[in-house]
């Protein structure tokens, strides 16, 4: 059989290129076909074609956009493609290819150049919005379409949408894993859906966006039922979760801001920092701005911003209020949850049934609704959720203090286990939302576990790397420098590239390491009061206690995963 010859080029998108490169070394392989591959793009360079291999090939399958050295070829057959096309079906891409065929993905047709405007975000705005931004983008160009996206990160806004881009749009695309407010984009055709769908088919995305979209309602951002805000069946699908991952979303900021200052209020201060007679103190004050305030306003933050996913800007203040009142009712996080869903649906209800003279339309989102929502929101919460949902978070927070021994052990496995089984999807995020939330309960153990649980799967495979250095091409060697780095800053999603590449064999190292660790930390007594920052944040005093056993629980892990994945992977080719 005839050794077949592949370019990749990925151009800024270096993490594409390699997935589609892995795709197609796999499905070469399972057709017993010899492949010589070279990659282009950032960050995966240096591993050019040997000229060797050029005069051996009489065709070559030429695949993404950019500068592929076709001048190295010479008159032999050249087959274009689109790098999508290859991450969608590598399987048929290879067969078209060795069958003969030089048809390549047909370009739009005349008049059919689109203008795409989109918004991507995560409920921790940090890989997955950047992820699904390349692959929007990647997708559009490939179809010959123009785009722009916005990034809605952990530090606001990147790249944002202008009014005049907004207003000469052919369609708006949503890819957003939390609420995102939609009132500049009234009149225009939308589509939402969640970031996993722009991952891992953004080319799909875009074609049923342009089928699929309708046109958002004009107004305050709330919802009607003659202007529905939130059509999309997609986004439909996403439901309570998506919801609960908008209000965290939003809580997040106020427990890193309130469990840093404590923990710099006891640096300062020492371990009676807050009490009242260092009134007065710099650690003193630190800890009132911390726990007084930061963490006053989790619980609310929480409900509020569930509340705004599932009903817009009139959702916030009815869901604040329950926030508060779940605060102050001892039914803590739980009941803020409880709140959030409560008024969200309670004023979505009433938006979409109360009706109106036109002229007193405007009253509906500044009075009435405010007045009706936070009433009924508030009586559900004094007369019917509070008491009992109190009940059981303070079980849940007694049995969590008090943890030892097997079920330290076994809460430990399950925490740092989900950590690794999708990094950074529903699993993941499950983990984390519930750690963070029991935080503002004054339980920091579990966080312990998920964050170091959620740095193990990167770390590992950096170590991997270095350690069994042939099992890896050149390309997925030089990427391991940078999961090291993202590993450190506790962004688990660093590992998903290698993973995509060899799931049977990745997934289940990386979930090993990141239970043992997990499960090291909890049975040790590690807790932590902050959310995230991985590496950089546990030598802050006081962030993290029995902090050599939470090195011990990360090198332990760590280990573990990179001589699993060492083990178990294949030489590669």
């Amino acid at each position: 059989m005839a050794q077949m010859l592949a370019v990749v080029g990925g151009g800024d998108l270096g993490t594409h290129a390699v997935l589609a490169g892995e795709a197609l070394r796999q499905a070469a392989a399972r057709l017993g076909q010899a492949l010589d591959l070279e990659l282009r793009g950032k960050g995966v360079g240096g591993n050019p074609l040997a000229e060797s291999a050029i005069a051996r090939g009489d065709s070559v399958l030429l695949i993404g956009e950019g500068d592929l050295g076709e001048g190295r070829f010479g008159t032999m057959r050249k087959v274009r493609i689109g790098i999508e096309e290859v991450l969608t079906d590598a399987d048929s891409v290879l067969g078209r290819f060795l069958a003969g065929s030089d048809t390549a993905p047909a370009a739009p047709e005349a008049g059919g150049r689109m203008r795409i405007v989109a918004v991507t975000s995560c409920p921790t705005g940090i890989a997955h919005t950047f992820m699904a931004a390349e692959g929007i983008q990647a997708a559009a160009q490939a179809l010959g379409h123009e785009v722009r996206v916005e990034t809605q990160g952990s530090v606001g806004a990147r790249d944002a949408l202008t009014a005049a881009e907004i207003a000469s749009a052919d369609i708006v695309l949503i890819a957003a894993d939390t609420g995102v407010d939609r009132s500049r984009f009234s009149g225009k055709r939308l589509y939402a859906t969640n970031t996993k769908a722009a991952i891992r088919n953004g080319k799909g995305l875009i074609a049923t966006a342009l089928a699929e979209a309708q046109v958002q309602g004009q107004g305050h951002g709330a919802e009607t039922e003659e202007t529905p805000s939130r059509p999309a069946a997609a986004e439909s699908r996403a439901g309570a979760y998506k919801h609960l991952m908008t209000g965290v979303s939003f809580m997040l900021p106020f427990v890193v801001a309130g469990g840093l200052l404590i923990a710099l209020a006891f640096a300062v201060g020492g371990i009676d920092a807050m009490k009242p007679d260092h009134a007065g103190s710099l650690g003193y004050a630190l800890g009132e701005i911390g726990a007084k305030a930061a963490f006053a306003l989790i619980v609310p933050a929480l409900a509020g911003y569930i509340a705004y996913s599932i009903a817009d800007r009139p959702g916030i203040a009815p869901g604040m209020i329950g926030g508060m009142l779940a605060a102050n009712l001892q039914a803590g996080f739980l009941g803020g949850i409880a709140a959030g869903f409560i008024a969200g649906y309670v004023t979505r209800f009433l938006n979409r049934h109360i009706r109106l003279h036109r002229n007193l339309e405007g009253l509906k989102p500044v009075l009435i609704l405010p007045l009706l929502a936070t009433t009924i929101t508030g009586l559900m919460m004094i007369y019917v959720v509070g008491v009992p949902v109190a009940a059981i978070l303070a079980g849940l927070t007694d049995w969590l203090k008090g943890m030892q021994g097997a079920s330290a052990l076994v809460l430990g496995l399950i925490l740092g286990g989900m950590m690794a089984v999708d990094m950074g999807g529903p699993i993941n995020k499950a983990a984390y939302a519930s750690a963070a939330a029991l935080l503002s309960s004054g339980v920091d153990a579990p966080m312990a576990a998920v964050m170091l649980g959620g740095m193990t799967p990167p770390l590992g495979i950096a170590l991997a790397t270095r350690l069994f250095p042939n099992r890896f091409s050149q390309p997925e060697r030089e990427a391991g420098g940078a999961a090291a780095v993202l590993g450190a800053a506790f962004i688990t999603e660093g590992a998903i590239p290698f993973a995509a590449a060899d799931p049977l064999r990745v997934i289940p190292s990386m979930v090993a390491g990141s239970a043992l660790a997990g499960a090291i930390a909890l049975t040790a007594g590690v807790t932590l009061k902050v959310p995230h920052g991985g590496l950089f944040v546990l030598p802050i005093p006081n962030a993290v206690t029995n902090l050599p056993w939470a090195v011990i629980a990360l090198l332990a892990g760590t280990v573990v995963t990179g001589l699993m994945v060492g083990l178990l992977k294949k030489r590669s080719a």
